[in-house]
């Protein structure tokens, strides 16, 4: 008996007739909200992946705002400490099977700050104002000292393969608690950076949204104007169609979707295209006016350094990640670069650190004020760090031994300095945590277990961290 391929057996039939009933029904509703001119609450659970799910066990954070400095900060120029090295200045220096150099001292003074006594740089004043609020982990590593691969293996955990980002996993395990938003969002991202918002192997609505540097310039009027060079203006508006029209015109492709995915059965694009149309519907009604900062007081765009100036750019991206976490978007990515400082050191890292230093400050003060910084983990990390030795004169050379990121909020313990690298800033030698470690503490903190979230895919049950990953319990509150 030969069998067709495109004919249904029973089973599939009554399963394709159910789905094509709940469909209806979702359509139905859909429409009938869109003709009442309607929004969804913000609070309530998007219908699908989506929903607001459980965390595996009672979360410390609700949210993340992942901070990411694209070219590895020196590190023994902002948060690690290194006195042996000022007095080592200018001799040579033997790092392992790595080459010598000569030691170069960091030129900015470092004193203690808060009443924990953390010791940073004078290059970042408004944050040490927080430093009771850091966690810093100075006992970072990573595998390899190359952009790509240590600025993907920070993303995803690996650097070999493509698998789904960090913002992704927490998306998949934790949902979206707007129905109006994306769960996931990256502000500014780099060119050929998708493999670190993407969602790989996870169904696509899991990968983030992602919008230019100039989204949120103030007022209507400047949405509508023209974007700034390399910028683009989120705009999702459509003037040609009232919202009772585009239901119907997407009642009738998403209906056209679920007919091919009728008959392939199973074809995860497809599912992405309905979960993102639907979503992008949606996103309308929320989103022009969530990017819209003229609301926003003087007082509020002047924290942030929203004035024109140097600190204007990275600082309508850190409002702009207090707004959608306000709002119930789960993770938000900023990027800011370049971080790359193999020469003119002494001028060009000065500068960038002067970019962000107001803005951030601005963002874990006004998360503060809010009650939010409680249940929000703010996160800052370059993908490696620097040597203790000069490249050029007024440079370091790429370091993945040892280097120092910071948690703030979220339930990590503030004023608090987990692991070191050596006397000369190096090596990680106390407090060793490897990405793998440092993702399992984001899921920890976050109400996910690392090993329990998993996805079946290509005949195994695939996680973030692999067969790896410590959680860090000596940073938890």
């Amino acid at each position: 008996m030969s069998f067709d391929p495109y004919v249904p057996s029973r089973r599939t039939a009554l399963k394709s007739i159910s789905s094509g009933f709940g469909y209806l029904a979702f359509a139905a509703l859909a429409h009938q909200q869109a003709r009442a001119g309607k929004k969804s609450a913000p609070e309530a659970a998007a219908p699908g992946p989506l929903s607001a799910k459980e965390p595996h066990f009672e979360a410390r954070a609700k949210r993340v705002i992942f901070l990411s400095m694209r070219g590895a900060p020196s590190h023994v120029d902002t948060f690690d400490y290194k006195p042996q090295l000022a007095k080592d200045d200018g001799k040579e220096g033997k790092f392992g099977r790595l080459r010598g150099g000569r030691l170069l001292g960091s030129p900015w003074e470092f004193s203690r700050h808060g009443e924990s006594g953390l010791w940073m740089s004078e290059l970042v004043p408004g944050i040490s104002r927080h430093a009771d609020e850091l966690c810093l982990l100075s006992g970072m590593h990573t595998d390899l000292p190359n952009h790509p691969q240590a600025q993907v293996q920070m993303h995803t955990g690996n650097h070999q393969f493509v698998r789904p980002s960090l913002g992704a996993w927490t998306l998949y395990g934790l949902g979206s608690e707007n129905a109006n938003l994306p769960g996931f969002i990256a502000l500014n991202p780099g060119n050929g950076t998708a493999q670190h918002f993407g969602s790989a192997f996870l169904p696509a609505i899991y990968q983030a949204a992602r919008f230019g540097g100039a989204a949120g310039r103030r007022g209507r009027a400047a949405r509508r104007g023209p974007a700034a060079a390399g910028e683009s203006v989120a705009n999702i508006s459509n003037p040609g169609l009232a919202p009772e029209l585009q239901r119907l015109q997407l009642d009738y492709v998403q209906k056209l979707n679920r007919a091919k995915l009728g008959r392939d059965v199973h074809q995860p694009a497809v599912e992405g295209v309905i979960e993102s149309f639907e979503l992008a519907f949606r996103m309308q009604d929320e989103v022009p006016d969530l990017m819209d900062l003229s609301g926003e007081s003087q007082e509020t765009l002047g924290l942030y350094g929203i004035d024109g100036s140097a600190t204007d750019r990275f600082g309508r991206q850190c409002l702009l990640a207090r707004r959608f976490v306000e709002r119930g978007v789960r993770f938000v990515e900023l990027s800011h670069g370049n971080w790359d400082h193999h020469r003119n050191l002494s001028e060009d890292l000065p500068a960038r650190c002067h970019e962000i230093d107001k803005p951030i400050a601005g963002l874990l003060t006004d998360l503060k004020q809010r009650d939010l910084l409680q249940d929000t983990l703010v996160i800052w990390a370059g993908e490696f760090g620097r040597t203790p030795h000069g490249q050029g004169g007024d440079g370091r050379d790429h370091n993945n031994k040892g280097y120092t990121t910071w948690m703030a909020g979220g339930g990590v313990k503030g004023g608090f300095r987990h692991g070191a690298t050596d006397p000369h800033g190096y090596e990680a030698v106390a407090g060793k945590m490897h990405i793998h470690d440092w993702h399992a503490t984001i899921l920890h903190l976050l109400g996910l277990d690392h090993e329990r979230l998993t996805y079946r895919h290509a005949g195994r049950d695939f996680r973030l961290t692999d067969v790896h990953g410590q959680v860090a319990k000596e940073i938890l509150a």
